[in-house]
């Protein structure tokens, strides 16, 4: 089976897009997402596009903050306080990565925990290791409604999660944990790394290494979430895993691109809904 990302991403948008209507019929509010990008990275300038264009499509309201290359720390910090008591903004986000001059960390610490939709701040973060409520990571969520729709089991599997990022590896591995998945962690300086892929039943690759995992060292019948997005020699845009072999042994295998990527989004605008439901008391 292709995990097909796209379509799965069209049916969490579809589910938003309901939301909203059912919270504007209840609270006479559109549920409202800021999103503040600071200079003209490319890769920036286009992630928060994309993320205006999706609050359009679902009805959700979006507020865009172009700020210049040369703002202050200061300066940005303002506006998120400004942002944490707006009551038409129910979640914001900060594009990464920030100029050299102002720490993502001291935005992170101010942003208001309700309204952290990425997930990243530390009153959340720290809800996901102990087991409280708050806003999960994003693509950590579509990892896990990937697997759902592959129709994987999760409770007793062992799961390896090759990457230990704050955004993607760290969390994806709580939140498998909280579904009884059986955890490992692996990474860039992990012995015997394709003995540890042979044993998986459900393989997450976030290391951001072209084709790292080699297909033959998939269990056979594993379900295997390819996070990386990467360029090999040939500039051709690939995963963490060498797909063509991989596919003949899993059970299920996310292609790039196509797999993860459009669940990001979805998913920040799901957390958009669940921030705004708890704000407004629904």
């Amino acid at each position: 089976m292709i995990i097909d990302g796209k379509a799965i991403a069209a049916k969490v948008r579809a589910e938003v897009a309901q939301a909203v209507r059912d919270i504007e019929a209840r609270a006479r509010v559109k549920p409202g997402l800021a999103l503040i990008r600071v200079g003209n990275d490319p890769a920036s300038e286009i992630y928060v596009r994309g993320k205006v264009k999706a609050c359009q499509e679902t009805g959700m309201a979006g507020f865009e903050h172009i700020l210049p290359e040369q703002t202050t720390e200061a300066e940005l910090l303002a506006l998120v306080r400004k942002l944490n008591v707006d009551p038409h903004v129910h979640g914001v986000l900060v594009q990464l990565p920030l100029p050299r001059q102002i720490d993502p960390g001291a935005v992170l610490d101010l942003l208001a925990p309700q309204k952290d939709v990425d997930g990243f701040g530390p009153h959340n973060a720290g809800a996901l290791v102990t087991g409280r409520k708050g806003l999960r990571p994003c693509t950590p969520l579509g990892i896990l409604r990937l697997l759902d729709e592959a129709q994987t089991r999760l409770e007793g599997a062992q799961a390896l999660v090759v990457g230990r990022s704050n955004i993607v590896g760290k969390p994806v591995a709580m939140l498998l944990l909280e579904r009884h998945a059986t955890v490992t962690i692996a990474h860039s300086r992990t012995a015997a790394l394709a003995e540890q892929v042979a044993r998986a039943d459900v393989l997450v690759a976030a290391i951001g290494k072209a084709e790292i995992i080699r297909g033959d060292w998939i269990k056979p019948g594993a379900t295997v979430v390819d996070v990386g997005m990467n360029r090999n020699a040939a500039g051709k845009l690939t995963g963490d895993v060498e797909f063509a072999r991989a596919s003949e042994r899993a059970r299920a295998i996310t292609p790039v691109p196509g797999g993860v990527g459009p669940m990001t989004i979805a998913y920040l605008l799901s957390n958009t809904i669940q921030a705004a439901r708890a704000q407004l008391g629904l």
